[in-house]
């Protein structure tokens, strides 16, 4: 009978004795295997571009860098670990901000060790996780993705390819980047820019990335892709 293939883990977290605690706990797991574990963000963004863990549990609120500036830099540099965040904000700013940088879970530290394993378990077959203390914030952010796509009914006009454009220019890609990470020219990605503007009518300087910026929840990774 094959083994299944423990999912490597990195943990981040300045407390020293509440990360001890997680590294234990998650070390315990059959199907988790902890690789590496620091106290400061800036570490934890050289030790995941160097060791490409699965999944990166990250504290907000780290020294050097924070648990968000980490995963954003990450994300644009196209490392591919997913993230999940362990933090003890309850505003919903910080959930907003870490969904649109496209963190995969968001746990508070006051959930269960039974909640972090359900969330690494979920994290590690591609699945969304969010602390169930926060439903409330994940129905306010479905109703303004909601009013985002019915304000703006061209959304369901754009082509497969130019989704993904406008998603990568939301992330602030440049053409020369948009077209290596798709696979295709830098002149089809400019000719694509083009028809998005067409399409929504956008004129003038950086009005495209403005737009981008706005309706990035709406065109995040598979989250609302049903919608169109």
């Amino acid at each position: 009978m094959e083994t299944k293939k423990k999912s490597r883990i990195l943990v981040a977290d300045d407390h020293n004795i509440f990360r001890e605690g997680l590294v234990t706990r998650i070390h315990s797991h059959e199907f988790f295997e902890v690789i590496a574990e620091t106290g400061d963000g800036v570490e934890a963004f050289d030790l995941i571009t160097k060791l490409k863990p699965d999944i990166a549990v990250l504290d907000i609120s780290m020294p050097g860098m924070s648990g968000l500036e980490v995963a954003k830099k990450c994300v644009e540099q196209g490392v591919t670990t997913n993230f999940i965040v362990l933090t003890m904000y309850k505003e919903e700013q910080f959930f907003n901000k870490a969904m649109d940088i496209g963190i995969k879970g968001y746990l508070l530290k006051e959930n269960t060790f039974e909640d972090l394993m359900d969330c690494l378990k979920a994290v590690s077959k591609g699945r969304a996780y969010v602390s169930p203390l926060l439903t409330k914030h994940m129905a306010n952010r479905k109703r303004k993705v909601d009013l985002l796509r019915e304000n703006t009914p061209s959304l369901r006009d754009l082509t497969p390819t130019e989704r993904k454009v406008l998603t990568l220019i939301g992330e602030y890609k440049t053409s020369k980047e948009i077209a290596d990470k798709l696979f295709i020219s830098d002149k089809t990605v400019n000719n694509h820019r083009a028809n998005i503007c067409a399409k929504f009518e956008l004129k003038g300087k950086n009005k495209l990335l403005h737009f981008a910026i706005e309706y990035k929840p709406v065109l995040q990774s598979g989250e609302y892709e049903d919608h169109f």
